[in-house]
């Protein structure tokens, strides 16, 4: 087993503080202003040290969380398969309506974050700087970053508006966005979308989506902005018993990207990936036993 490093609890703590200080912002300015230090990245050993390296295509990002009070929190992978317990990350947190983070210089590492708020604007924060990209985004229902689809260094982000639409915002270096790119109609089919990097061995970053039935969908990806995914392929049915699908990226740190699923109970799991096309995940494994039904968001 490899060795995760110590300091990694140090940066996660470092994108939290940052993310909760943004968060309270009503505005990019204000988010700045509040801002603590600039994030430190974890340590990239050499090879040899018997510590752990994080690839872009499967990233180490800590799972943050906010509960119907406001308050946040974050999880760290313990390096055994599962979550460490959490540690809190910051209140007032209710005009937060969605949040996904981001790894724009791909070193696997979370180095920024895109927040919706409560007023239809989104936000970028990434170290000691914090300001708005993009406003009336409540045409959207569905925001989140898998990773890059368009070939560029940078995250990029996929929305879904409220006629079934999905769209592609690539990203910039700054966290600025592109104009929205047309991936395709029909996406109101689904009732999670969501994956974070490679879940097909190929190095491209793909995605998964749940039916109204409850089967799951892979859309592998092309690495092309212009059509970002090949066809649709059926991964297996029963997933309605779950009322969030994620992807975090790597949470059992064997280099492949997983998916953590939350059930109606509040237990959480996780599908540890495989790296196949055939069968992108391997049997469910309980890592949370109870009480993740408190947190609104998980991101």
């Amino acid at each position: 087993m490899t060795q995760v490093p110590t300091r990694r609890r140090a940066f996660a703590r470092l994108v939290t503080a940052v993310t909760a200080a943004a968060l309270v912002g009503t505005t990019a300015a204000a988010a700045a202003a509040d801002t603590p230090a600039p994030v430190r990245k974890a340590p990239r050993p050499l090879a040899g040290t018997g510590k752990v390296s994080f690839p872009p295509d499967a990233p180490f990002f800590p799972v943050q969380v906010i509960n119907g009070k406001g308050d946040g929190y974050f999880y760290l992978p313990n390096g055994k398969g599962g979550l460490s317990p959490r540690e809190a990350a910051g209140a007032d947190l209710q005009a937060v309506r969605a949040a996904t983070q981001v790894d724009h210089d791909r070193d696997g590492l979370s180095d920024g974050l895109y927040f919706l708020s409560d007023q239809h604007d989104l936000t970028y924060v990434s170290g000691s700087t914090g300001r708005r990209v993009a406003s009336d985004w409540g045409q959207y229902d569905s925001l989140f970053s898998p990773g890059t689809l368009g070939g560029s260094k940078q995250s990029d982000l996929l929305v879904r508006d409220r006629q079934g639409t999905l769209w592609l915002y690539l990203a910039k270096a700054d966290g600025s966005l592109s104009g929205r790119k047309k991936v395709g109609t029909g996406w109101g089919q689904y009732t999670q979308i969501t994956g974070r990097g490679d879940l097909t061995g190929d190095g491209r970053t793909d995605i998964v989506a749940r039916d109204k039935k409850g089967f799951l969908w892979l859309y592998p990806g092309t690495g092309n902005a212009d059509k970002p995914f090949k066809a649709r392929k059926q991964i297996g049915g029963g997933w309605n018993q779950y009322n969030l699908l994620l992807g975090t990226g790597d949470v059992d740190l064997d280099g492949r990207a997983d998916l953590l699923a939350r059930d109606k109970s509040g237990a959480l799991w996780l599908y540890r990936g495989t790296g196949k096309a055939s069968s992108p995940y391997k049997s469910r494994v309980l890592i949370g036993k109870s009480g993740w039904n408190q947190y609104r968001l998980v991101f």
